[in-house]
């Protein structure tokens, strides 16, 4: 009798334990859960440019001065083209000092850095701005993104998009059995972007692959923006519902 009564609560006792490490599943009765995506396309309609300005010079007054002449001039050529003083944005300027061995002496030049970002909405004017900052080298060309301004408003359709593929797809699973479409339990919900990223390359990266040096190149003019029309911007939503059964 007292073996019985031991095996029964090693047993229970091991059921215990088994049941306390099983995670718990959770199952809601009348409940249909479903994926679907929904995607919305459209033409950009914002272009960032950005530029990078640097000076070397023996004076730090001097490299200084230069970089502030080339922020103006960009500054100066923006406003021309009909940009406004918002979509101007100026970086602060960083000064590296270089020395020769001991940099207990005075440093041997100094290199001002800085950029400038271009906000434009009229994308005729992109080609101007790339031409008359790179060629009269005022600034060095870092890269041209397109975007949407209003990029909310294109995640909202996304979604919205999302949901009646959703809706769409409960409908007609629980069609087939003459049961409706209920309330919304859970939702999740994740919302991608791609943005189109034109990248122009530089005299003096060109020059790296190349294989030509400081000393050896000759240098030729740099080829006029090449004003090619963006490809369309997609938005896309992913969504998990769980709708009630009726």
């Amino acid at each position: 009798m007292k073996s019985t009564l031991c095996l029964f609560v090693f047993v229970f006792l091991s059921a215990t334990a088994a049941a306390a490490q099983t995670p718990e599943v959770k199952f809601i009765a009348d409940t249909l859960v479903v994926q679907a995506e929904g995607t919305y396309e459209a033409d950009p309609d914002l272009a960032t440019l950005i530029f990078d300005i640097s000076s070397q010079e023996k004076e730090l007054r001097t490299a200084y001065q230069r970089a502030t002449d080339s922020m103006r001039k960009i500054v100066e050529l923006a406003q021309r083209n009909g940009l406004k003083k918002e979509d101007i944005s100026t970086g602060v300027f960083t000064v590296t000092p270089f020395y020769e061995g001991d940099r207990k002496k005075r440093a041997r030049s100094y290199r001002v850095q800085g950029h400038i970002v271009l906000k434009v909405r009229d994308f005729a004017k992109l080609g101007p701005l790339m031409d008359d900052s790179v060629q009269d080298g005022i600034a060095d060309f870092r890269s041209l993104t397109y975007s949407l301004e209003d990029e909310e408003a294109a995640k909202q359709k996304a979604v919205a998009e999302a949901m009646k593929q959703a809706v769409g797809r409960a409908s007609a699973a629980l069609e087939q059995k003459g049961q409706k479409v209920g309330a919304l339990r859970y939702a999740s919900l994740d919302v991608k972007q791609l943005v189109g990223v034109a990248r122009l390359e530089t005299m003096e990266i060109m020059m790296l692959r190349s294989g030509l040096t400081e000393s050896t190149r000759t240098v030729p003019p740099p080829p006029p923006f090449m004003n090619t029309r963006p490809e369309k911007i997609t938005v896309s939503a992913t969504v998990q519902c769980a709708f009630q059964i009726q």
